[in-house]
C-alpha cells in the first residue's frame, strides 16, 4: 500500500508539500500540485487522516477507553462520541478493559494503548486510576478527559453528574410513594459513583425517619446477572420490604426477571426503582422507573472540552448535569402485603 512518502518521492517534492496538497491547506504552486496529484493517481494512494494532517501533527482521532464492552450503558456513550466526531470529519479509536490485572491495570493499559496509537487525546470512563497514575502520564495528561469521576490533579478535565443527589432523588421518589421498607442492590462497593449514590440514598431515607441499620445493600457488580442473583437472595425475606432500589438499570432488569420468575407482581407486591435511565428501562417489563442521569450531556460536554483544547474550536461546555426521576410502571404507591406474606406463610 502506497504511503505519503511514496507520493512525495514520485512527485519529487518534500513530505510537507505533499501533505499540503493532500489536505488542501497551505500554498503550493499549480505545477507542483499537479505533480503530486499525478503521483497520487499513479500509486492509487488513499490519504489517511494522519497524512492529511501532518503539518499540524494532528491525527483527527480521539481515543475512548471504557471498562467493558457489554450491557447497554457504554454503547450510547460510544454512539454519542462517534456521532459528534463524524460531524467534523474526526473519528474515534476504542479500547476497553481486558486481559490480566485489576480494573486499574486494565485502565492504564487501555489508555496507554490509545496514546501510543497516536490519538490526539483520550476520553476515559473510569474511576479506577489513582492520582499518581495521572501524574505519571506527564504532559500527556493534558489531553485526557475523564467521564463519571473527578481526579484532583485534572479536575477541570473531569465531567460527572452529582450521584449523591441522584441517590437522594431515588429515596425521595420511594418515600413519596409511601415506601420506607426498602431493599437495596448496590453496585461494586469500591466504585466511587456507587458509593455516592448509595450514600445519598441512605442519607435521604434517614432524614425521613428510616433507621440507618435497616438500609443494608447487597453488593452487585452493575450486571444484570448480579441483579438476578441478589434478587434470588432476597426472596426468602421479601415480605419485609415494599420496594427495591437498584443502583443501576442493568441490575434492576436482572432483578425484575428473577422476581417475575418467582411470581412476584411488580409493582403490586413490590415496587422496583432503577438508576441511570438507560434504554433498558424503557423496554423492560414492566417499564422501569429510574433516576435519569443525563449521560448524553455529560459525554458531549466532556468531548467538547477536549476538542476545544486539541483543535482550537469554541464548542459550548457546561458542567452542571441535573438528575431527575423518569416515572414508568415499576413503582406504585405502597399497598397491603397480604399476597407476599401468604406466599411465605407469614400471615
Amino acid at each position: 500500500m502506497a504511503t505519503i512518502k511514496d507520493v512525495a518521492r514520485l512527485a519529487g517534492v518534500g513530505l510537507g508539500t505533499a501533505s499540503r496538497v493532500i489536505s488542501g491547506k497551505g500554498s503550493v504552486s499549480p505545477a507542483t500540485a499537479a505533480r503530486v496529484r499525478d503521483a497520487i493517481e499513479q500509486l492509487g494512494f488513499r490519504p489517511s487522516h494522519a497524512a492529511r494532517s501532518l503539518p499540524t501533527g494532528s491525527t483527527q482521532t480521539i481515543g475512548v477507553y471504557i471498562p467493558v464492552l457489554t450491557g447497554t450503558f457504554y454503547t450510547p456513550i460510544l454512539n454519542t462520541i462517534d456521532a459528534q466526531l463524524r460531524t467534523t470529519g474526526q473519528h474515534m479509536v476504542v479500547a476497553f478493559g481486558s486481559g490480566a490485572g485489576n480494573a486499574r491495570a486494565q485502565a492504564l493499559e487501555g489508555i496507554n494503548f490509545l496514546i501510543e496509537r497516536g490519538t490526539d487525546g483520550v476520553v476515559a470512563v473510569t474511576d479506577s486510576l489513582l492520582d499518581r497514575d495521572i501524574a505519571a502520564l506527564g504532559a500527556k495528561a493534558a489531553n485526557l478527559v475523564v467521564l463519571n469521576h473527578y481526579y484532583k490533579r485534572i479536575r477541570p478535565q473531569c465531567f460527572a453528574a452529582d450521584h449523591e443527589t441522584g441517590g437522594r432523588l431515588a429515596a425521595r421518589a420511594l418515600i413519596e410513594m409511601g415506601h420506607r421498607k426498602v431493599a437495596i442492590i448496590g453496585g461494586p462497593p469500591e466504585q466511587a459513583d456507587n458509593v455516592a449514590r448509595l450514600s445519598g440514598f441512605r442519607a435521604e431515607m434517614v432524614q425521613h425517619g428510616v433507621p440507618e441499620s435497616q438500609l443494608v445493600a447487597l453488593d452487585g457488580d452493575y450486571s444484570a446477572e448480579s441483579g438476578w442473583r441478589q434478587a434470588q437472595a432476597l426472596l426468602p425475606r421479601l415480605s419485609k420490604y415494599t420496594a427495591l432500589f437498584c443502583a443501576n438499570d442493568e441490575m434492576a432488569v436482572g432483578a425484575l426477571s428473577r422476581l417475575h420468575q418467582a411470581g412476584i407482581s411488580i409493582p403490586q407486591e413490590l415496587s422496583v426503582l432503577g438508576y441511570d435511565d438507560t434504554q433498558t428501562a424503557e423496554y423492560s417489563a414492566p417499564k422501569l422507573t429510574s433516576v435519569h442521569i443525563p449521560w448524553g450531556a455529560v459525554t458531549v460536554n466532556g468531548l467538547n472540552f477536549l476538542r476545544n483544547r486539541l483543535y482550537g474550536t469554541q464548542l459550548p461546555v457546561e458542567r452542571q448535569f441535573a438528575a431527575s426521576v423518569t416515572w414508568r410502571s415499576s413503582v406504585a404507591r405502597r399497598v397491603a402485603r397480604r399476597v407476599a406474606q401468604q406466599r411465605e406463610g407469614t400471615t
